[in-house]
């Protein structure tokens, strides 16, 4: 601890320590699910805990933890919790943009996305969008109330400067969200780089095991995160207890989980990198990778997401069905590797032999011989 307070040591004892109460002789270490839609309210209505839609005791827990991951030893930083991703960042566009706003998106991003700038124009809003890759967000900043980084984007895994995008939106009076789901706070702290809300899916490697669906807004107490609250009071999308407890337990083994597979995405990379049939191959960590530069100079750690392409769709086809330790799914950052063909779903502009990978927590050497075995098998 330091003079205020505050735990100064490694990431590893921080994720197995974050968010849990203090100790009461007989009581768990980490309390369980409180179930529970209303609680007891006599009198006025000044305690922590008045209706399940507004607060709840294991939510509480959670936003701790993720709090002190996402914002180390920063004072006057919350965090709240909500039923997926999507709510996440649906919380921070729709409670922070009204008609006449523009904001700028990226336009390589999350599949999503597209949906989410449709509903934005009907609202009247002006959506701008620019690439992730060469900080190309700043030629479109002029007059935008918000903008919003994924850094890397998914699922191209391009990178912009952070530090350099959030001073230019600032320098112009607008706030700015990074999608920080890739990286997870371990490997970026987007409030560190100056941004004003870090947004992630919870669902991906923050919790891992892929049994949950959760997202998070972290960002400096204040009026926008108070519109977020509010937001997610008049909407009501809120994670069920019981995930809730399922996330906070998985984080304790989030450090483990994520230098295991960062560094099995490396050895991934590499020896990816030596096949003649792989094309367009991204990690952000791998040394000529395009965005390894800026990269270093913001990220601790890079992900466990791989992408490539194939030269055909059959031929992506043939090397999904052919790997035995990969499930062919979508999402990613589970202690299962998964990968998947991105075009099947029509929201990416990807070509169609394009391979998102995700790299589980498997043996690496096992995981590489998999992968190279269903290149050869798929081969023409």
């Amino acid at each position: 601890m330091n003079d205020s307070g505050h735990f100064t040591g490694g990431d590893g004892t921080r994720a197995v320590r974050a968010g849990l109460p203090e100790p009461v002789k007989y009581e768990p270490t980490l309390p369980g699910p409180v179930f529970a839609a209303h609680f007891h309210l006599p009198g006025e209505p000044t305690g922590p805990y008045t209706y399940g839609r507004d607060e709840n005791p294991t939510w509480t827990h959670l936003e701790a933890a993720i709090g002190e991951l996402e914002a180390p030893g920063q004072d006057g930083v919350e965090t709240l919790v909500f039923a997926s991703g999507m709510a996440a960042i649906s919380s921070v566009l729709f409670s922070q943009l009204r008609a006449g706003d523009v904001v700028v998106l990226p336009s390589d991003g999350y599949q999503v996305l597209p949906l989410v700038r449709a509903q934005l124009e009907t609202y009247g809003i002006e959506v701008r969008t620019a690439p992730t890759g060469g900080d190309a967000q700043l030629d479109v900043l002029d007059g935008a109330k918000l903008l919003w980084i994924e850094s890397p984007s998914n699922p191209g895994l391009d990178v912009c400067d952070i530090r350099r995008l959030v001073e230019a939106a600032h320098a112009r009076g607008a706030l700015v969200a990074v999608d920080n789901t890739l990286a997870t706070p371990l490997g970026q702290r987007p409030l560190e780089l100056g941004a004003d809300f870090s947004v992630a899916s919870g669902t991906k490697q923050l919790t891992g095991h892929g049994d949950v669906l959760l997202g998070y807004v972290t960002g400096r107490a204040g009026e926008p995160m108070t519109a977020v609250r509010r937001w997610r009071k008049i909407v009501g999308a809120i994670p069920g207890p019981m995930e809730a407890w399922l996330a906070h337990r998985s984080i304790a083994t989030l450090q483990l989980r994520v230098e295991r597979q960062n560094a099995t995405a490396l050895l991934v990379a590499e020896a990816l990198r030596q096949r003649p049939e792989v094309t367009e191959l991204r990690y952000p960590g791998l040394p000529g990778d395009p965005s390894h530069k800026v990269a270093a100079q913001q990220m601790r750690r890079f992900g466990c997401v791989v992408s490539f392409t194939l030269p055909t769709r059959a031929r992506a086809d043939r090397f999904l069905e052919a790997l035995r330790l990969v499930d062919d799914a979508t999402s990613f950052g589970g202690v299962r590797s998964t990968a998947e063909r991105r075009g099947r779903w029509g929201g990416d502009a990807v070509p169609e032999g394009f391979v998102r990978l995700s790299v589980g927590a498997e043996d690496p050497e096992d995981l590489v011989a998999d992968l190279l075995r269903a290149l050869d098998e798929s081969a023409d």
